[in-house]
């Protein structure tokens, strides 16, 4: 069973003049194959001379047509996993090997003239030299939006991925901020971190930690002291989608200024949850997120922003052209869908109070939203240790 809409990826490949589109990216591989990564190449790419690089082909109108390329070992995976491609061929060990057999598939198809759309933000230089000499009559455009587009909406079984994903951040997150002590580094706050996130079935993707009134977030041996807040922004992985959150802590209890900031932020980010809902625009997050700022007191100094997420931190639907991560805002005025998935995020650079932050996941439904890790809202502190008396 094909594990996609081939109506809708069929739709986008004709609006986009295409007759057939080779993904190479491991998440975009992923998405078509219905899950699948292979196990060998989960976190390296690299090997001997070249690299590992997947391939899948799909012709428009015609599922039954679709090759898979994978690495020349890799019938280790594909014999178990099952998967739904007519044709595979695990016979790489190369971009070049990968480009070649890619050729091949589509000439075999009658393909050899076709408008080929690839992914060319991810097709390294020496693959898509030999695509183009194996088939130099071809014309290729860039596929990465449309194969984008058609992972906005997740299925039931991938968004109950993102859950996974979401709920073990906050998990571990909790956990961590229980355990850790003032005196520790945030290197090894963040290494704590880690663990608690493996321990729990997730890949650990990164931390963005901040401590006291320093603004850097990396990982560093500066230490976190008594009385100075904690910021961990996460990005973890369950089965290969994206959970990304954002909590706070403090060694001791928060100054008045530390509480008051907190609750700001959490006034920001439960306004832009209002309009959130399958058929309103994208927009509307962030003009309810700019109203409640324009009302705060430290509403000048306040930063907001939205985006998609899923098998990537940042993917369609693409709301913002204004945001950290500079893309444009193709989505912005099209009405939301039920199964997309957004994060929402607000901070405060504090001279004072320093570095504070919450950031959710949210799921779109019909009727509103699904916020799942939606705990640990608060100030967080360290447990007491153990035979504490009070």
């Amino acid at each position: 069973m094909v594990p996609f809409n081939t109506t809708e990826l069929d739709d986008l490949l004709e609006k986009a003049g295409v007759d057939v589109v080779v993904a190479t990216t491991k998440h975009a591989v992923q998405h078509l194959l219905g899950g699948y990564r292979y196990f060998f190449f989960a976190n390296m790419d690299a090997i001997g001379l070249g690299r590992y690089l997947p391939a899948l082909g799909y012709r428009r109108g015609a599922a039954e047509d679709t090759f898979y390329v994978g690495a020349a070992n890799e019938d280790w995976g594909t014999d178990v996993a099952g998967l739904w491609v007519p044709e595979v061929r695990n016979v790489s060990w190369s971009g070049p090997d990968t480009a070649r057999a890619v050729a091949a598939a589509l000439r075999k198809r009658g393909l050899d003239r076709a408008t080929v759309a690839v992914e060319l933000a991810f097709l390294p230089a020496d693959a898509w030299e030999t695509l183009r000499a194996e088939l130099p009559d071809a014309r290729f455009v860039d596929g990465l939006r449309l194969l984008e587009e058609l992972r906005a909406v997740k299925s039931p079984a991938e968004l109950d991925l993102v859950r996974r994903a979401s709920e073990g951040i906050i998990d571990a997150m909790l956990a961590t901020f229980q355990a850790s002590r003032p005196g520790q580094t945030k290197a090894e706050i963040v290494e704590r971190f880690r663990r608690e996130q493996t321990d729990r079935g997730m890949v650990f993707d990164y931390c963005l930690a901040a401590v006291g009134t320093n603004m850097n977030r990396a990982p560093s041996d500066q230490v976190w002291r008594e009385g100075e807040t904690l910021s961990l922004d996460s990005g973890g992985m369950y089965q290969g989608y994206i959970g990304d959150l954002a909590r706070m802590a403090v060694a001791g209890d928060p100054t008045p200024l530390m509480a008051d900031l907190l609750e700001q932020i959490e006034a920001v980010q439960m306004a832009a949850r209002a309009p959130v809902r399958a058929g309103a625009l994208g927009s509307a997050i962030f003009t309810a997120a700019e109203q409640a700022i324009a009302a705060l007191p430290h509403g000048p100094q306040l930063r907001f922003v939205a985006h998609g997420m899923g098998l990537i931190t940042h993917e369609a639907p693409r709301l913002t052209s204004t945001g950290p991560v500079p893309y444009p805002a193709d989505h912005g005025d099209v009405p939301l869908r039920a199964g997309q998935v957004l994060s929402i995020e607000t901070w405060i650079e504090s001279g004072e109070a320093g570095f504070i932050k919450l950031e959710d996941t949210l799921i779109v439904t019909a009727a509103g939203w699904e916020a799942p890790g939606d705990v640990g809202r608060g100030w967080n502190r360290p447990a007491e240790p153990t035979g504490h008396r009070a």
